[in-house]
Parts: structure tokens; C-alpha cells; sequence
């Protein structure tokens, strides 16, 4: 588990950054090992959290002739299955690391080699010989791989702060993306807020030679195929499946834990770890508010389990002290308040341990989150004819905001496609002109949403549902945040469901294998009925709560009402007046406005910290070349 930078000199760019400056901005994700390799075409760095064979896993690695190069990130499951067959082939290997695999993997099959690879990983092969980089993200985006084209410049990394070096000093900020958060509460891939910098999308590949453009090429798609099944035999597929996936990601020379709430998700993964290590540690996170903490289920589960769980409890004085720390670690603007602690969860979790098994994309395959019943709650009124809709419709948009039946009337009588934009929606349109100050009309969430309607024609509502997760909420909020605040803490995160074959089970499930009635993961829930603790397996879903609404009203109204007055930007944004007001709302309980106006204030912390960030590296770079050119001149 590591962190890689590196870039493409050329000799018709300007290039007054340098590999050590982009390493610097990610040494949390490494602090184990770094390396550089440089020749007359890149220059390529890395930094590393040890996992399995430190001293044989040194990078930037090479093979033997040395005329192939790779930095990695992540970590390849069934690298020991691939190097055997390798073997089998008459390859010889230098160390006992997953990289090598991958390299050597490469040079035999080029880009065929990422339909081989279970994992997470993003990674860049540099073939010194033909002067051409190759470069792949894993299948679902557990990874990040951030790059820089513009200017004859290429430049990459692993988060998007080693790239603010390669930043020109005039950079503009990419608005119409904050647009888009403000629907999301997060830029969808594959934007950043900077013009020039983007994300490589989850499982794709690309060549790139100097001088030229580069060649990008999706190699795995998700798509959903429900079949016809044994009832009885779809339980013991999906156990099976997700026992040998779990199995995989046990593998480790250094100790591994288990993040545990009150959730079934996390609750099967921990019984499945269990079978591996029986005495494996369990960690959790809460807050001393009455319905905010899940504390006290993780506890029962761990007793019933005979196993340690290790608790935190956050407080309001940390939790938003850290905040600006946890601003500048996440990289990207996600406004999902379970960021926080999640950051606590991982920092807990570290002093322990260095790997930790996590639940995510649980709900994504198996149907798991509560909106995902919707489509039949409604059924009542979206099978009505269009012009009864049509005048409920009419109706809904007429009553008071906030009156009982409203939001039903009016999600009943609209689209999917208009009312689901995945797991999050902020701010709907009609109230985006009254607090952006540069609202655009033509910029909506179906630019985003509308290809992937497209694509899930004929699937089923829930279906569709899961796959706008998956190509949105997944990659843009659920596993940035897994990834960031686990590197924050120099803690890596492994996430089983998020398996190829889990998930070619999960593909092929019907509507009532997912949900059957109030049951959300109906056939998951009874896969596993049998390990998992009967105070689990059918509680509803919590989710990762944050006490925001209760804290806005006491705790945190001078803080978020400070950060509103002492902003440098927040007037040039936002109509400033319209956000104290929904503060005030909440503050009165006429409203609970408590994710809106978080919203904003994680923009407007993110603005400043990385526009400051940005302001002094290119202050540095201009110091740094003229000092260079006074030394040129003087020699």
C-alpha cells in the first residue's frame, strides 16, 4: 500500500517542479520506504506502507534488464495464483512481491494483464526501451490515479495534492464542478475542481507517449444480467463467494483488523475474518449522542463473537478541530459528514494494526440502502395515468415546504431519472439560484446521470438504482473516503465485497433477492443468518451517523456561523445571507437544514486550505527559479 507520482519531461513544456516536491504531499500514504527513478524521458516516485516483503518490495521496481519500470498502489489478491502460472511458464522472479507479478505479467501480456488482476490497484509501467507509459485503475476505483495533460505537460499521481506542484500559477478553478457538488456532495468523476486536472475512471487503461496524447480504453464495465435461480442455492453461492473473498484478503505479514458498527455488512465480514485469525481486533466509533452510536451493538457483537473491539468516542472539540487536517487529507470536496469518523475509526484502528477489512459496496451489489424500497412505495401513484400525475404534481409544488405528503407527492409524480441521482441529493435545482451566485441553468445532474440511464434501460427501477450508485456515489463519495482516511493514518483498508466474483453473484440476483418486502439484502441476510448474531442480521440500516443536526442548534453554531463571516471566498460564491438564514432555520427547528449547510462550509474550508496550499507552491516555484537563474548567472 503506497502512494506514487511521476511525469513525462518535455522539452516543449516548461516543467519547474520537481519528483521530491510531489512526493512530499503524500508521505502519509508511505511512511515505510520511498524510491526515485529517473531518466532523460520521466521521472517517477514513491512512497510505502509495508504489508508483505519490505526489503524485496522496494520502488520504483524494475526487471532484470531494467528496461521496464513500475510504481503500484494497492494490492493484487491472487498475485501468488498468477506468479505460480508465471512460474509454470519459465519466469523467474526477484522478489516475493505482488508488483513484480504485475510487471512481469505486463511484459508478457501488455494490457491483457488487468482482466487477470483481483484487487484494488492503480499503477504506471514505464517501457524505456519504446519510450511509452502504460498506466490502469482497478475495476470498481478503490484506488485513485489522478493526472495532469494540458500544456504538452503529463503528469500523475495518487492523490490529487501531489499534482498542485504541476499547477500553472494562473489555473483556474473548474465552477461549473461546484455546481455539480452542490447536487452530489462530491465532483463526479471524472472532474476535479481544477480545469487541468482529472481522474482516470475506474476500470480503464492508457498508453501514453511523449508528445502524444493518450490512449485511454475501458477493459471492464459493470453490468447487471438477473438470472433465474435455486432459492436455496443463490444463499450458498453468495457464502461461498464472499467467504473465498474474505479468505483473499486476509493475506498479510503484518496483523489485520476489522472495522465493526452495527451493520450487517460489516458484521459478516467479521465473522468470515474470524474463521482466518480467531482472535482478531475489532474497531468502532460513535458519539455521546443518543441516537449517533452504534458503540454499543459493535460491543454485543464482539462479546457474542468472543473476540476485542476497541471503541472511540468522538467529541464535538475534536471533530471539528481535525477538520481542517481531514480537509487537506480527503483531496477531493466531499461533503459526507461520516468523513470525520471514519478519520477517527482509521487513526484508532492504526494504533493496533496496519490492515483493516471494511463492508463497502455491500449495499451498491446486494440492494441494501433504504431508498432502494422507494420504487415500490410508490408504485401506487407512478402507475397512475400521466394527467392525474401530472395535476399531483401541480398540487405538491403548491403546498408549504416542509407539509406532510409533499416530498412523496412530488418524487411520486417525477421520473427515476429526474429524482434519483444517486445515494445523496443536496440541493434539488429550484433552490440552486438562491444560493450560487453564478447559477447556471444548463448545468444539471443529468449530464452527469443521463449516460447511465442509457445504459441500465430495461434493468428493473432497483437495478438501475444500484447501477447510478455504482458508477456515482461508489467512486465519488463511498471509497474516496475509505482510501483518504485510511492513508491519512498510514492505515490500509481492504473492502471484500468489492470482488470481482462477489460481485458476478451479486449481477445476477432478482428484485426479490434484494428486496423482499421492508428487507433490504434479503438473500445476503440470509446467507449468513446462521454466523450472524440475531441483533444484526435484520436491524435497519444506520448507516455512519453524525450528530449534525443536534450540533448545529447547540455545539456547532458559532463555529459554523464563524466560518461563514471569516470566509475570504464565501460572498464570491454564495449568496451569504440566504446560508445564515438556513442556519438560523435550523437553529429554530423549523427546518433541518444541517447537511446543506455542511455542505457549504466543507467548501469553503477545501477552497481555503488548497487555494493557500496552491498560492504558496507557486510562490516557492518562483523563489526556487529565480534563485536558479541568479546561480546560472553568477556560475
Amino acid at each position: 500500500m503506497c502512494g506514487f507520482v511521476g511525469f513525462l519531461k518535455n522539452k516543449k513544456a516548461d516543467v519547474d517542479y520537481s519528483i521530491s516536491e510531489m512526493m512530499e504531499t503524500i508521505g502519509h500514504r508511505g511512511p515505510d520506504d520511498s524510491g526515485i527513478f529517473s531518466d532523460d524521458t520521466i521521472e517517477l516516485g514513491f512512497q510505502r506502507l509495508s504489508i508483505i516483503d519490505l526489503e524485496k518490495g522496494h520502488q520504483p521496481l524494475s526487471d532484470k534488464s531494467q528496461r521496464y519500470w513500475i510504481v503500484f498502489n494497492g494490492e493484487i489478491y491472487n498475485y501468488v495464483e498468477i506468479r505460480n502460472e508465471l512460474t509454470n511458464q519459465g519466469c523467474s522472479f526477484q522478489t516475493n512481491s505482488d508488483t513484480e507479478v504485475i510487471l512481469q505479467l505486463f511484459m508478457r501480456e501488455k494490457d491483457r494483464c488487468v482482466e487477470k488482476l483481483e484487487g484494488m490497484f492503480s499503477f504506471v509501467i514505464w517501457d524505456s526501451t519504446e519510450k511509452i507509459l502504460f498506466g490502469a485503475r482497478d475495476h470498481f476505483g478503490i484506488k485513485p490515479f489522478y493526472y495532469l495533460e494540458d500544456n504538452n505537460k503529463f503528469a500523475f499521481g495518487s492523490e490529487l495534492k501531489s499534482l498542485l506542484p504541476c499547477l500553472l500559477e494562473n489555473e483556474s478553478l473548474q465552477t461549473d464542478t461546484f455546481q455539480q457538488y452542490l447536487s452530489f456532495q462530491y465532483i463526479p468523476e471524472p472532474h476535479t475542481p481544477y480545469s487541468s486536472i482529472k481522474k482516470m475512471k475506474p476500470g480503464h487503461f492508457f498508453y501514453k507517449k511523449p508528445y502524444e496524447e493518450a490512449v485511454w480504453t475501458e477493459y471492464w464495465h459493470p453490468t447487471f444480467q438477473p438470472v433465474i435461480q435455486s432459492e436455496k442455492g443463490i444463499t450458498e453461492v453468495i457464502k461461498e463467494s464472499l467467504r473465498a473473498s474474505v479468505y483473499k484478503h486476509m493475506r498479510s505479514d503484518v496483523p489485520v483488523g476489522c472495522f465493526l458498527s452495527g451493520g450487517i455488512d460489516s458484521t459478516i465480514i467479521t465473522a468470515l475474518a474470524k474463521e482466518c485469525h480467531p482472535n482478531i481486533q475489532t474497531f468502532s466509533v460513535g458519539f455521546d449522542v443518543q441516537g449517533y452510536s452504534e458503540v454499543d451493538i459493535a460491543e454485543k457483537t464482539a462479546e457474542e463473537f468472543k473476540i476485542e473491539n476497541i471503541p472511540y468516542i468522538i467529541q464535538p472539540e475534536e471533530f471539528t478541530r481535525e477538520l481542517p487536517k481531514i480537509v487537506w487529507l480527503l483531496d477531493d470536496i466531499v461533503a459526507d459528514p461520516s468523513v470525520v469518523p471514519l478519520f477517527f475509526l482509521a487513526r484508532e484502528a492504526r494504533r493496533h494494526v496496519k490492515v483493516a477489512l471494511s463492508g463497502e459496496g455491500a449495499d451498491e451489489l446486494f440492494g441494501g440502502y433504504n431508498i432502494y424500497r422507494e420504487p415500490q412505495s410508490l408504485k401506487g401513484i407512478t402507475s397512475m395515468p400521466p394527467i392525474i400525475k401530472k395535476c399531483l404534481l401541480f398540487l405538491a409544488k403548491e403546498m408549504p415546504d416542509g407539509m406532510k405528503g409533499k416530498n412523496f407527492l412530488l418524487r411520486g409524480c417525477s421520473n427515476l431519472e429526474d429524482r434519483f441521482i444517486g445515494n445523496a441529493k443536496i440541493f434539488p435545482e429550484e433552490e440552486k439560484p438562491h444560493l450560487w451566485r453564478d447559477y447556471q441553468p444548463h448545468i444539471n445532474h443529468q449530464q452527469i446521470t443521463k449516460e447511465y440511464y442509457e445504459k441500465a434501460l430495461g434493468l428493473g427501477d432497483v437495478t438501475t438504482m444500484q447501477y447510478v450508485d455504482i458508477m456515482t456515489w461508489l467512486r465519488g463519495d463511498i471509497l474516496v473516503k475509505a482510501d483518504r482516511m485510511s492513508m491519512a493514518n498510514s492505515l490500509e483498508v481492504r473492502v471484500p465485497f468489492l470482488d470481482k466474483q462477489v460481485f458476478k453473484i451479486a449481477s445476477s440476483l432478482l428484485y426479490s433477492h434484494k428486496i423482499y418486502g421492508k428487507t433490504t439484502k434479503a438473500k445476503l441476510r440470509e446467507a449468513f443468518r446462521e454466523i450472524v448474531p440475531s441483533h444484526v442480521v435484520d436491524r435497519k440500516k444506520l448507516g455512519f451517523p453524525v450528530p449534525l443536526r443536534v450540533w448545529f442548534k447547540e455545539e456547532l453554531y458559532e463555529w459554523a456561523l464563524g466560518i461563514l463571516d471569516n470566509s475570504a471566498v464565501c460572498h464570491q460564491y454564495f449568496h451569504k445571507e440566504y446560508v445564515k438564514k438556513m442556519l438560523a432555520e435550523h437553529r429554530k427547528g423549523t427546518k433541518d437544514n444541517s447537511r446543506k449547510i455542511w455542505t457549504v462550509l466543507i467548501f469553503l474550508i477545501w477552497q481555503d486550505i488548497y487555494e493557500q496550499k496552491r498560492k504558496a507552491i507557486n510562490k516557492k516555484q518562483f523563489v526556487d527559479t529565480v534563485r536558479n537563474k541568479q546561480n546560472e548567472k553568477e556560475a
